[in-house]
């Protein structure tokens, strides 16, 4: 308990001083720059609100969490206020130790700055959900994820209403990033399952664009069960629309991030140190 609390107060203050750095956060909608996926949401992804990004597999975390960046990035993007604003992740532990920690050159790859980042870990689910729903209140970041382990007790309807209430209040979009958890109701306005998708190679069988295989499984208050397939664009920090006639697609062979988010050694741990990996923590 002592290190929760501690973790809350390091994360309190973190949350204060970026606050004294921003004004308040933009609301409205975020195109993802694709324009079906765009009409299919009635014009982007509802900003104050709680959406759900749920791994297909537990191999296919990597795809999800690079398509829950890219949502993080894409708020930053389309509205000038926002951007370059902190985007605070909440992470339990055992995620590290089942996937590894986060690798600050992949997410650069991704277009994200390691220093926007403010990383906070947490012992178990009922820390990261506490915590999420700390920084959820706050109008000063560009973005919130929580990532807790498959399905932590505390998590259940209420709770859900509780981050989509903070989440409305504030106008920060949270993402709440699912592995090993099924689908159960929740206070979400949308519900995603991303699994990994081909790239693309580019010239010289050079590693091609992120790519990942959506379906939005619910919306509320619009039409879901659709299906994507997209690619991240690093440089304009936007999404694209990949064809359904690609051999990957026809064949439906799905290969990994071409950009690693995550440097493993042979004993899954970490390739580096945390520390020099340029990474913000609180807590």
């Amino acid at each position: 308990m002592p290190e929760t609390a501690s973790t809350l107060s390091d994360l309190r203050r973190s949350l204060a001083e970026a606050a004294l750095r921003s004004g308040p956060a933009a609301a409205g909608r975020i195109g993802l720059g694709v324009p079906a996926l765009d009409e299919a949401l009635n014009g982007g992804l509802a900003r104050a609100a709680l959406h759900e990004i749920y791994a297909a597999e537990v191999a296919d975390l990597a795809a999800a969490t690079g398509f829950a960046l890219g949502l993080a990035l894409r708020a930053g993007q389309v509205e000038e206020k926002a951007a370059g604003r902190p985007i605070l992740w909440v992470r339990q532990d055992f995620v590290d130790a089942e996937a590894g920690r986060l690798h600050a050159p992949g997410l650069n790859e991704l277009g994200l700055d390691p220093a926007r980042l403010l990383l906070v870990r947490a012992r178990d689910g009922e820390g990261v959900l506490r915590a999420g729903a700390e920084a959820a209140r706050c109008p000063a970041l560009s973005a919130v994820l929580i990532e807790p382990w498959g399905e932590p007790r505390p998590f259940d309807l209420t709770a859900s209403r509780r981050l989509a209430l903070a989440t409305e209040a504030s106008g920060v979009p949270v993402l709440l990033l699912r592995v090993a958890a099924t689908e159960a109701p929740s206070a979400a306005r949308t519900r995603w399952q991303v699994r990994a998708f081909a790239s693309r190679a580019l010239e010289a069988n050079a590693p091609g664009a992120p790519a990942f295989a959506l379906r939005l499984l619910r919306q509320r208050g619009g039409a879901a069960e659709r299906e994507w397939r997209v690619e991240w664009d690093r440089d304009r920090h936007c999404f694209a629309e990949r064809s359904l006639s690609d051999r990957a697609s026809r064949t439906g062979h799905a290969a990994p991030l071409s950009r690693p988010l995550v440097s493993l050694s042979g004993d899954g741990q970490v390739a580096a140190d945390g520390r020099d990996s340029g990474l913000r923590r609180a807590g």
